[in-house]
Formats: C-alpha cells, structure tokens, sequence
C-alpha cells in the first residue's frame, strides 16, 4: 500500500509519521512546519523534529541528474517552492475553517441582540409612558375629582346677559390697552431678537414623554404669558399637561376631559390654565392641586374656538353648534350666546389686543369680525377656500392673519378693512396654527412644518422641518428668544440659539 504525505498528497520520498497524530509526513516538509510553528499540522499539539518515527520503506531509485548542466538545480528549486506552496495551502485550508466558525458565531450572536433590542424599544416607550403620568409633580397632591364632574355633559346653559357693569369693565380695559398701546409706539422691545439671531435657531430640546404613546398626537400649545418657562399641552390622550421647560419636568397632568384636548390656554396673571374640548366643554383648573375649579357647558356640539378676554375673567369659545359664547370664568356664568347667521359650523375664535372686538372663522371659508358689546357683525373678510384653520390678531391691533385649508395665509388691515398680502405655501400644505409674537414683529406658522416670518416685509426667515408629522401647534417666548411646537408626532419641540 502507497503512503501519501498529509500535507502535499504526494508519495513521500523520506516518510515519517507523527506521534501525535499517527499522519504520514514528507520529512523534508513537516520538519520545515514543526520549525516555522512549533505544532502538528494535524492535530495542532506540540511537536519537535526528534519525535518524529521514520518508516522504512523501498528507495526509490531516481535518475541521476545529468552533470555541468542547470537543470537539477532548477528542478530543486522547483521543488522547493511547491513544498512552500503546499504549506501555505494547508494554511489557508485551516484559516477558511475557522473563519467559517467566527462567522456563523457572530450571525447567531447579531440575531440574538436584534430580539433583545426590539424587546427593549417597547419596554422604553411603555417606560416613557408610565414616566409622563407617575413623575413626582413639584409638590402636587391628587386632589378628589369636583363635584361640578359629576354633571351631565350638555349646553343646556342659559345666558344671564351682559351687565352694565361687565360692559363698563371690557370699556376699561380696552381703553387702558389702546392708550398703553400708544405711549410704546413703535417702540421695539428691549431684548427683542433680530431677524439673523432667528435664522440662527436650532433645535435646543425635544420633548416626547408630556402625552401618552398609545393614543399619539399633541394637538394645542400655549405659553405661559408671564413665566415663559412654563409650557401648556393639549393631547389626543384627553389630558392636558404644564411643563417646565427650564427644570424639564412635569408640572401637572389634568385629566378630566372624555375626549381629546383641541384648545388650551395659560392665564396671564394666575397659575389657572384653560382647556377646550370635543366633550362640549371648557375647563378652568387650578395648577398647583390638578383639578377643575370651573366646568363651563356654553355648547351643544364639539368646542373649536377659545381666547382669553385681556380682563382675564372671561372667556370667548366657538363650536360647531354654530354660535359663539362669552362666559365668566370666575363663577363659571354664560353671558352671551350668539348664533353664526350664515348657520355654518364656527372653526376658530380669537380676540383683538384691546378686547372689545374679536373675529371667528367658520366651516364656509369665512373670517367674520364682532363687536363684543353690541353681540353683532362687524365685518367680513372672504377670499379662503376650505374651513378657517387659525386667525390671530398683531400686537398692535391693526393686523389679523388668517388660515385656512388652501395653503395660504392672508394678512388683514383692520383699518381699510382689506387684505393687503397673501403668502402662497406648497400646494397641500395644511396649516394648522399661525401667530405673531407679543411685539408683532414675527408670524410663525405651523403645519407641514413651522415657518417663521417678518411681518411688513414679510420675508421668510427660517424653516423648521423637525416634526416627523404635521405640527399643530407654535407659539413664541419671551422677546421671541425662544419658540416652541408640538405636533402629532407626539413632541415638544425647542428652538433657540445654543
């Protein structure tokens, strides 16, 4: 029987066998190995050139190579590179073995930390979850739910009337805002940022934990007028949330209404937030306790509309019971109630700086104007196409941006009673909330994105394309140093300069 080397596969000329692994070996070619690496090839223990056993076998007889000639010194150095050549073979053989080991190990290894990530993606969102709802509140103690929750829904309320002595108020306060009005001027405000500083915003902070994952979507902001660093949430999860920008925790979490919160608003003077809902009701709470102090029921149909009177103490809400209300947020009282004449569903409500005059938007593309003492129509301002989304009043009374779902926002002159601008977005776009900032000198957008202006030139001056979905709300801090949106992505966002 032929022996055969283990690592050429040929006849060896001088065969030795491995006590380690009992293979057969050229000996020429395993002592080259055991020198350069110490092992069997076979079965990798350690072995020295003096272990190996030499078999005695028949000489093979070879033709002797022709004398003064080169060609045995070729064939010998010919042989030489195959002995190398079957070494770095069997190298290689080794290497592809264990390569294919290390490979099938890390694609189990990959495998399992996939399952283990997605395991722990959804423990951290119901963690987040759990987070908005159970983080210690800043002193805040869950209060017994309010006698007044116990009613029937409805808008069974009867309006009392506008006194002589509410009317005399509302004459006061207007009077006293026109005439501080008039000392500023056109005054900018100490501390007002400048139109490079705002092309210079970036996103500072997000807030995704304020609302629940499980019905995602934030759909009304405000800020607090007073205390920028307070933040006021409405979401789909029927909660309205207070948080503190500055600290970055929870404030408080009001619950109370039955379906999602569309509208709020953070008092100007007090720690009491306003809240509207599709459940046909108002809400007024107390801060520091979470709970409601005042349920107002002015409406038969779902609330689309709220703003503050700048009194403080009374409320205007639209529905799309088709009228309009103003009520008395201190003994929760309907004043006046006043249906939309043209009998169509009112959108939005907004009141003008000084408060005796406020304008609505309705179902039928219309931006209608009041007088707040006489209860009538003042003027009209066609030109959308689709339900009025958002209509806010500049600071200093003469301007009123509107929206609507054609993708466009037109701008107002309260004195010629004409629109004056109109800035075309993409076609699509929908707009979800405009407003100026308290000087009137920005109008940021909110909708596809958020958008922020220059008013009287009216030139863009910063897109924001943060959001994953549609922003539905935005509002400007202090001397527009800051601004902040929500959206349907479930987020709070914060721009500023780092």
């Amino acid at each position: 029987m032929a022996l055969y080397c283990a690592i050429s596969n040929e006849v060896p000329e001088v065969p030795v066998v491995s006590p380690s692994s009992g293979s057969v070996f050229e000996k020429r070619i395993i002592e080259k190995y055991i020198i350069e690496n110490g092992v069997d090839p076979i079965s990798g223990k350690e072995l020295r050139v003096e272990d190996l056993i030499e078999i005695k076998t028949p000489p093979i007889v070879k033709p002797k190579p022709p004398s003064a000639t080169s060609i045995p010194a070729t064939l010998k150095s010919m042989q030489d590179e195959w002995d190398a050549l079957m070494l770095h073979a069997f190298t290689q053989r080794q290497q592809l073995q264990t390569a294919r080991q290390e490979l099938s190990h890390a694609l189990y290894q990959h495998d399992a930390a996939c399952r283990v990530i997605a395991r722990l993606t959804k423990e951290v969102t119901a963690a987040r979850e759990a987070l908005a709802t159970l983080k210690p509140q800043a002193g805040i103690t869950q209060q017994p739910q309010h006698p007044a929750e116990a009613a029937a829904p409805g808008g069974g309320a009867t309006p009392v009337g506008m006194s002589a002595e509410v009317v005399a108020r509302l004459q006061e306060r207007a009077t006293a805002l026109t005439q501080e009005r008039k000392r500023r001027g056109r005054t900018v405000p100490e501390g007002l940022v400048g139109p490079d500083q705002i092309r210079a915003f970036l996103t500072v902070a997000s807030h995704p934990g304020l609302h629940s994952a499980s019905v995602p979507g934030i759909l009304a902001l405000d800020i607090n007028p007073t205390d920028h660093s307070r933040i006021l949430t409405g979401g789909n999860d029927r909660n309205a949330t207070v948080f503190n920008k500055d600290t970055e925790q929870v404030v408080a979490i009001l619950k109370g209404h039955t379906k999602k919160v569309t509208r709020v608003i953070y008092h100007p003077d007090e720690d009491t937030v306003i809240t509207a809902s599709p459940d046909h009701t108002i809400r007024v709470w107390n801060v520091p306790t979470s709970q409601t102090t005042v349920i107002l029921r002015s409406h038969d149909g779902p609330v689309t509309g709220l703003s503050l009177h700048p009194t403080g103490d009374y409320v205007l809400s639209t529905s799309t019971d088709q009228h309009w209300a103003f009520s008395d947020i201190r003994t929760g009282a309907l004043l006046t109630k006043v249906g939309d004449s043209s009998g169509v569903s009112l959108t939005t409500a907004q009141f003008h700086p000084d408060g005796l005059i406020f304008g609505t938007g309705t179902e039928n593309s219309q931006v209608k104007i009041w007088d707040l003492k006489e209860q009538s129509n003042v003027a009209n301002f066609p030109g959308h196409v689709g339900p009025v989304t958002s209509i806010s009043f500049s600071e200093n009374g003469y301007y009123l941006a509107t929206a609507a779902e054609d993708a466009c926002v037109k701008l107002w002159d309260l004195r010629k009673l004409k629109n004056f601008k109109t800035i075309q977005l993409d076609e699509g776009y929908a707009i979800k909330e405009l407003c100026f900032d308290q000087s009137g000198t920005y109008l940021a957008v909110a909708g596809s994105d958020v958008r922020v202006y220059l008013c009287r030139q009216w030139q863009e001056l910063k897109v924001f394309n943060e959001h994953t979905a549609a922003a539905t709300g935005v509002r400007f801090g202090r001397h527009a140093q800051c601004l902040a949106s929500t959206s349907m992505d479930r987020t709070l966002k914060l721009y500023g300069i780092e």
